[in-house]
């Protein structure tokens, strides 16, 4: 049976992926409310939200997702039946350098959302998780029950997360789903991640920078498909479960690189170097989405009309993210 939820707590909201979840169904489900609680971290910004700022059953609230007095009440006081966690640290750069804000917002973070849906009876649970959680993949297709192998302060992180969410569905019965996605990309995007971090050092007169030999591969899923398919995962997905969203863009990181110098009208050789390499760094993320597209979903949008808009994004919107842009 379809779900139909009432009062939505998103979490993460002004981030990336949260604020095109919320821009595109919040004008969808006008009868839905969504409570956008974001405690505006340093790629967090309301700009993003501006579509929707002022639809009546939108709300944001400036909060921690650590702060247990602050999530109780907003479930008390808005009657919240359905949390969906899109809050978390994820550039792994920065988690070699600084793992503990990624323990202390992806695990204990989770954990505290966990306890209070616990404790309100929350009728759906959407935790949001990454590829990585499956370590480095070779030639066969990870599938959600394959063994999780993280390799990284941040995929250890999600990980670990997830294995709470999944204790709490086996230990107190809470209705949960997991959701796995490849790397998402897309407007909005802030410059840390590889796309928009090579159109943005190609625009301030510097050189793409590569990892190590630049052979590893990423596939690559526009942001609106998973939105799409966190769409029908919160109506039609079942509890307990957990979706692969996986994309067929599959490319490695150097002809990544070549592209967007080649559609900046950059020579590609005079504007790539290489750099020390990652202390480890994932080869592939390769998995299988075959539970979501039973559900009805399937990828839309062609990575390389994706990539141009992002691109074009990127150019018009230089300067986006500043320090006043929330």
């Amino acid at each position: 049976m379809d779900y139909t939820p009432k009062n939505i707590l998103l979490c993460g909201g002004a981030g990336f992926i949260g604020s095109h979840v919320l821009n595109i169904l919040v004008k969808k489900y006008p009868s839905y409310r969504f409570y956008n609680l974001d405690k505006l971290d340093y790629c967090a910004s309301l700009k993003r939200l501006e579509p929707i700022k002022e639809c009546s059953n939108y709300n944001f609230i400036h909060g921690d997702i650590c702060s247990t007095d602050l999530v109780n009440h907003i479930i008390r006081e808005h009657e919240i039946d359905t949390i969906i966690n899109y809050a978390a640290q994820t550039h792994v750069d920065n988690s070699f350098g600084n793992s503990l804000t990624f323990t202390q917002n992806n695990i204990v973070g989770t954990h505290n959302l966990l306890e209070c849906a616990k404790k309100n009876h929350i009728k759906r649970f959407i935790h949001i998780s990454t590829d990585e959680v499956y370590g480095s993949i070779g030639d066969i297709a990870a599938h959600e029950g394959t063994i999780l192998d993280p390799t990284n302060p941040y995929s250890a992180s999600k990980a670990a997360a997830e294995m709470l969410v999944r204790s709490y569905a086996h230990s107190f019965n809470l209705p949960i789903i997991i959701t796995r996605s490849n790397n998402i990309y897309g407007p909005n995007q802030f410059p840390e991640k590889i796309i928009p971090k090579f159109v943005d050092q190609l625009l301030d007169g510097r050189k793409i920078t590569i990892h190590g030999n630049g052979q590893n591969q990423r596939s690559f899923l526009h942001v609106e498909d998973v939105v799409r398919a966190f769409d029908i995962i919160l109506h039609k997905g079942s509890l307990s479960t957990v979706y692969n969203i996986g994309s067929n863009n599959e490319i490695k990181n150097i002809d990544l690189a070549r592209k967007i110098a080649k559609h900046l009208n950059m020579e590609p050789s005079e504007n790539i170097e290489y750099v020390e390499d990652r202390c480890f760094n994932d080869h592939r993320y390769f998995i299988s989405s075959e539970a979501v597209k039973n559900l009805g979903w399937k990828e839309e949008i062609a990575f390389e009309d994706g990539l141009v808009e992002t691109i074009n994004w990127c150019v018009k919107n230089q300067g986006f993210f500043t320090s006043d842009s929330t």
